[in-house]
């Protein structure tokens, strides 16, 4: 979506830091009239940013940049997912400390460990540790700025009434993130950091080259987890309610999510001499049947090159992508372009290629790109996976 508010944002980051203008680039971005300027997440494997235009643009150029730095750090920390059942006012604290004293613009009153007592430069989990109660038995998933008082070491105290700081960025966003496994989230950010790093030439920024670092070295999750964990957020499409568990964003007595268990994806596979390889294209196949295998799945098959060759549709265990010669030059944009055509539209688009062909300039289905060793991931959205075998 074309928010220009944040668009001229992201331009100015662009020209003056230009690897967190790359990394803004490869998120989703939506339209919000929730009381804080922005916030982010990853909802069902997607990385989201959602903006207020009217309280994002009413901030100075400097502190629009500040946010979206606020944001960027919280993804890459991938905070929204380390949550792991701790109490979600503290961790929200906890979590604007451990990086608000690295960005240099932020709205007034940002929370900082300074106005805790505290010292700078510790982990979340470290600052979560010295402002949890331990005696709180108050709901988990409970939000707001509180009541509770903190006396000068960073602990509750008893005489002092004042509620606790608010985040600069919406952090109710973050329950979106349940939906998506702590691995996938890993493994699609660390795609957006090496898009994000290469599009930059390698420029990145002092206080984040250690954590980038890491995201840049070879992943130690297994493709084929990561493929499972790909479609399992993304073929969460149907939603109906039901009493028997209670929303979690709203009071008593409104009825929650349940999810459908549908899966309807769209594959496609290059048929460049690089994923012309039986071993790779069998590995593919069978890790496919093994996700459709007791899910009702329908999955239809496309081989491409310049233009769709062939179409082929299986449910439950039939063999899939097999060898199919077709040579010529490869273009990425029919398979998509068939995508929109389906009905019902498919919950995901899997692509097994080398990248090298021209891509949609953005795209509204969740999408995996699968490469081959020496591939490059040809478009800034989409999560990327590299298939050895």
């Amino acid at each position: 979506m074309s928010i220009p508010i944040l668009e001229n944002a992201i331009v100015r980051m662009l020209k003056r830091r230009p690897f967190y203008g790359q990394f803004l680039l490869g998120l989703r971005r939506i339209e919000t009239g929730e009381d804080h300027p922005l916030g982010v997440t990853v909802r069902d494997g997607v990385p989201t940013l959602s903006v207020n235009p009217l309280r994002f643009g009413a901030s100075p150029p400097a502190v629009q940049e500040g946010l979206l730095e606020h944001c960027i750090k919280h993804l890459l920390h991938l905070h929204m997912l380390r949550r792991k059942g701790r109490t979600s006012r503290d961790w929200d604290l906890a979590c604007d400390l451990a990086i608000n004293p690295t960005i240099s613009h932020l709205p007034a009153g940002a929370a900082l460990p300074a106005a805790f007592a505290l010292e700078e430069g510790l982990a979340a989990e470290e600052y979560y540790a010295l402002l949890a109660d331990p005696f709180d038995l108050g709901r988990i998933e409970g939000h707001g700025s509180g009541a509770a008082s903190r006396d000068r070491g960073g602990g509750r105290g008893a005489g002092d009434d004042a509620p606790l700081p608010d985040t600069v960025d919406d952090h109710l966003l973050w329950e979106d993130a349940d939906s998506t496994p702590l691995r996938l989230a890993e493994e699609v950010v660390r795609g957006m950091v090496r898009e994000a790093w290469r599009q930059a030439d390698g420029e990145v920024p002092a206080d984040i080259r250690e954590v980038v670092a890491g995201m840049l070295a070879p992943s130690p999750i297994p493709w084929r987890q990561v493929l499972r964990q790909f479609v399992a957020a993304a073929g969460r499409t149907g939603r109906r309610s039901t009493w028997l568990k209670e929303h979690r964003r709203f009071a008593h007595g409104t009825p929650g999510i349940r999810k459908r268990r549908r899966l309807n994806l769209l594959v496609g596979i290059d048929v460049s001499d690089s994923t012309d390889i039986a071993a790779l294209r069998e590995a593919f196949a069978a890790e496919l049947v093994r996700i459709s295998r007791g899910r009702e799945a329908a999955i239809t098959v496309l081989y491409a090159n310049s233009r769709i060759q062939r179409v082929e549709s299986f449910r439950g265990s039939a063999a899939v992508a097999e060898v199919y010669l077709g040579g010529g030059f490869t273009d990425l944009r029919p398979v998509f372009a068939y995508a929109r055509t389906m009905h019902p539209l498919p919950a995901a688009v899997i692509y097994l290629t080398d990248g090298a062909g021209p891509a949609p300039e953005k795209m509204e289905f969740p999408t995996l790109w699968v490469l081959t060793r020496e591939g490059e991931k040809p478009a800034p959205w989409g999560v990327e996976m590299r298939l050895e075998v």
